[in-house]
């Protein structure tokens, strides 16, 4: 269960990046599936041909940008709708990705990565690796939370939210388009090399169907906490990728074929979409983020003191 926990933590990079595109541009991309196996490729074979583990998985960000960047030119530039330009480039990325590898699938379990030192002194697996994993995703978040905060951001989110408004008071929306598929894309393809790392190969394979639980993980969070601000939000997606990814090893551990996961995953998210509007489950739902709001708010008047 620990590992599953490890994973949520890890992904929930990813699903930030998805919450960038599907909540704050309100955008339908598809392109991650195709993203995240490009960081896992880049990182990989950066890593194989000796590139320092750090240095390959920051490649594997910048390729993800670049990914991200070609939607983004299709949808603005090339007027093409957004949903369709997303699994252009995802169909294209397929191609690229296997031209990265060289063939399906790379193995990194000789070779030094970011989990090594982890795996090394045998922390991966417990409450150590948790730990480092959930700093990880807390400094990604704490960073989208402060961007959402600056002006640009605060452009991106208008952009998302009444695109004719903001045009008005002279804001490039496509500028902002551009921007927001871009970063998305680099958190996923950055999500793809730690796990490529974590796992121990890069398959080509590894992305497919990557969008459902992306989507999952936002839809299960923000149904949990809400979406009060910003912050809650953004949160809210760290937590639904930890519940999703602990959501399918339950179903492992009760037997289920392992072959069914794509099915269960398209489900978890129907029920996330079904639950909210229930009544006794938004009851529930609602005390949760008054005790959530009430302990960020108690926090926060600790830090000012």
């Amino acid at each position: 269960m620990i590992t599953a926990v490890e994973l949520g933590l890890i992904y929930a990079v990813m699903a930030i990046g998805v919450y960038l595109t599907f909540r704050i541009l309100d955008f339908p991309d598809l392109t991650v599936d195709g993203s995240f196996t490009t960081g896992a490729a880049v990182a990989a074979v950066g890593i194989i041909n000796g590139v320092p583990p750090l240095l390959a998985t920051v490649a594997a960000f910048a390729a993800g940008l670049v990914a991200g960047l070609v939607t983004g030119l299709l949808h603005t530039k090339g007027n093409i709708n957004g949903l369709l330009a997303g699994i252009l480039t995802q169909i294209g990325l397929y191609s690229i990705n296997l031209r990265i590898m060289g063939r399906a699938n790379l193995p990194l379990l000789r070779e030094t990565t970011l989990i090594t030192p982890l795996r090394e002194a045998g922390l991966t697996g417990t409450a150590v690796s948790v730990g480092i994993f959930l700093l990880v995703a807390l400094a990604v978040l704490a960073v989208v939370v402060w961007f959402l905060h600056t002006d640009v951001g605060l452009a991106m989110r208008a952009t998302g939210d009444n695109p004719d408004m903001i045009r008005s008071f002279g804001v490039n929306t496509d500028t902002q388009k551009l921007l927001g598929l871009a970063l998305s894309n680099g958190l996923v393809a950055l999500s793809g090399a730690l796990i490529a790392q974590f796992q121990g190969f890069a398959d080509i394979g590894m992305g497919i169907g990557l969008i459902v639980a992306g989507l999952a993980s936002v839809i299960i969070g923000q149904a949990i906490l809400g979406r009060s601000s910003i912050a809650v939000a953004a949160s809210a997606v760290v937590l639904g990728s930890v519940l999703y990814r602990v959501v399918i090893q339950v179903a492992l551990l009760a037997g289920l074929n392992p072959n069914d996961m794509k099915l269960i995953s398209a489900i978890l998210v129907i029920i996330a979409l079904v639950l909210p509007q229930w009544k006794g489950f938004s009851r529930m739902g609602g005390v949760m983020r008054r005790r959530f709001a009430a302990a960020a708010e108690s926090a926060a008047i600790e830090k000012e003191d």
